[in-house]
């Protein structure tokens, strides 16, 4: 349950677009077609899937403090967490460039349509944010991590496959001259980020029974301990 939740909450309720707006700059400038924002899509998933739980992997037993100490006793009170955001990038970048090679290699329209767009991978700051999360999350464990990875790249692909698919029909819409591009875009993004804020309460309705009936039950006994000392206490005025 703790990997679905994980999973589901990086989709949904903490998308990255949609929730903390990241990869903004890609999200509107590739998704006017279809079958680009797939592409761009699906080479994100793959970044995230990989760099996350590489970056998780650095964090543990390279950048922490003491993060070093299996390399002996005298390295234990390194610590390179200064170095964080030169590592992260440094891993981003090699995945980036093989995603590119790969992509160049096997699908050259596909490569020629993401233009500059594919290598800009590497500095979007949904793939850096994605690691930084998990950083600052504290995720327990390399399987989480790379769950954390796929599901924040999924949620990237199905906001930029969303609004490519809306754009597409929208070009036959009558739409205000002064809102065309990107201006009927950014509205369109702001009300599909309010209909995600409504998967917010999806894994926290249980906790929230939980903590309702925790507090019932703390009010009782209150209640009985109260009784029992006003009891005695007319006892003893007695």
């Amino acid at each position: 349950m703790e990997y679905l939740e994980l999973f589901l909450k990086s989709i949904f309720i903490d998308n990255m677009v949609f929730s903390v707006f990241l990869g903004m700059c890609s999200y509107l400038a590739v998704s006017k077609k279809v079958t680009t924002a797939v592409g761009l899509g699906a080479a994100v998933i793959f970044v995230l899937a990989i760099t996350v739980p590489l970056n998780w992997l650095l964090d543990q037993y390279v950048l922490q403090p003491g993060a070093l100490k299996w390399l002996g006793a005298e390295y234990a009170d390194y610590d390179l967490s200064f170095l964080s955001f030169i590592m992260f990038i440094a891993t981003i970048a090699t995945m980036v460039q093989l995603v590119e090679i790969v992509v160049e290699k096997f699908s050259p329209s596909l490569y020629n349509s993401l233009g500059i767009f594919l290598p800009l991978i590497a500095v979007n700051c949904a793939i850096l944010g994605g690691s930084l999360f998990m950083q600052s999350r504290e995720i327990p464990t390399l399987g989480l991590a790379t769950v954390y990875g796929v599901g924040s790249g999924i949620g990237w692909f199905l906001a930029i496959l969303a609004i490519a698919a809306i754009r597409e029909k929208i070009r036959y819409s009558n739409v205000p001259p002064a809102l065309r591009g990107l201006g009927i875009t950014f509205i369109i993004t702001g009300l599909m980020a309010i209909g995600f804020m409504s998967f917010g309460g999806m894994l926290t309705g249980g906790d929230e029974e939980e903590t309702t009936e925790d507090k019932t039950v703390q009010v009782e006994t209150v209640d009985k301990e109260s009784s029992k000392e006003l009891a005695n206490n007319t006892t003893i005025n007695e």
